[in-house]
């Protein structure tokens, strides 16, 4: 098995309705993101994913969330936007791009809202 990932991060807003603290109130993060996919099988030219495809794939799905106050999105309208809920976010819609890539598959995607507390999302 081969295991390809890429690092990318994108800033937003968000809050976390009855939270008992101060994340209920709007507040920000410098979100980082690690995307992971895998593949059993090399293609032509013995790469499973080409980076740059990869990188492209993660920058769509970065693009829904940058600069978003994340309430505000329909995934999140019913649940929290909490790191949990993002990582799976992201997870899923990296599982619907990657259906134009026979053989990759996502493995995990990894979001931090700060460099010491994060998630990681696997299916």
């Amino acid at each position: 098995m081969f295991k390809i990932f890429v690092k990318t991060h994108f800033s937003s807003a968000h809050y976390l309705r009855n939270y008992p603290g101060n994340c209920e109130h709007l507040h920000g993060h410098n979100w980082d993101v690690t995307v992971t996919v895998k593949a059993e099988e090399l293609n032509d030219i013995d790469v499973a994913m080409d980076f740059k495809d990869l990188k492209r794939v993660v920058a769509e799905i970065m693009k829904e969330l940058d600069h978003k106050n994340l309430n505000e999105l329909p995934a999140f309208k019913e649940k929290n936007p909490s790191s949990e809920r993002l990582a799976q976010f992201i997870y899923e819609r990296l599982e619907e791009k990657l259906a134009a890539f026979p053989g990759v598959l996502p493995d995990s995607v990894e979001v931090r809202e700060t460099p010491s507390s994060g998630v990681i999302y696997t299916a």
